[in-house]
């Protein structure tokens, strides 16, 4: 099991799988080339990179960090125009009084994951996005599924 870190990309093909703990605003993508079985994921914690000042780490933003994994897929041997997405996280956290738009991080992160996918004519196949709880999440590149574990909820697969 290949890991991923928090503000961090990875790829991996078959026999391996990839994945990511503790996603709670923070939206994991896999992104996936059925025909080379080669898989990647970008652990998302901010919907985009021009808004912050230490912007160094792509892997951290959504407009960044999906360019990232696709340059890395496509150096392991992926085809860019093969590409499928599957995409979990974005909860929201904590309770908040008031409709600031800072605090819907998780919100705004799958709104920016899902413009990006767009714009680079990725489709999503599946989602298991928003909510209030965190999410734990690994890829299979053998099969595409993508297990998604939550505390205190029944494991899925999307």
């Amino acid at each position: 099991m290949i890991k991923v870190g928090m503000a961090d990309a990875n790829v991996c093909r078959t026999p391996d799988a990839i994945t990511t703990l503790g996603l709670g605003s923070c939206v994991g993508v896999a992104l996936y080339d059925s025909t080379t079985r080669i898989a990647g994921l970008v652990h998302v914690m901010l919907p985009d990179s021009t808004t912050v000042r230490q912007n160094s780490n792509k892997a951290k933003f959504a407009d960044t960090g999906i360019d990232l994994l696709i340059d890395m897929m496509v150096r392991a041997g992926a085809r860019r125009t093969g590409l499928t997405a599957k995409i979990a996280g974005g909860a929201q956290m904590f309770a908040f009084s008031g409709n600031s738009d800072m605090l819907r991080v998780g919100e705004r992160n799958v709104q920016a994951v899902k413009k990006k996918l767009t714009s680079l004519g990725i489709r999503i196949l599946a989602e298991d996005t928003g909510l209030n709880f965190g999410r734990t999440v690994e890829f299979y590149p053998e099969t595409g599924d993508f297990l998604i574990k939550a505390v205190g909820k029944p494991q899925k697969t999307i």
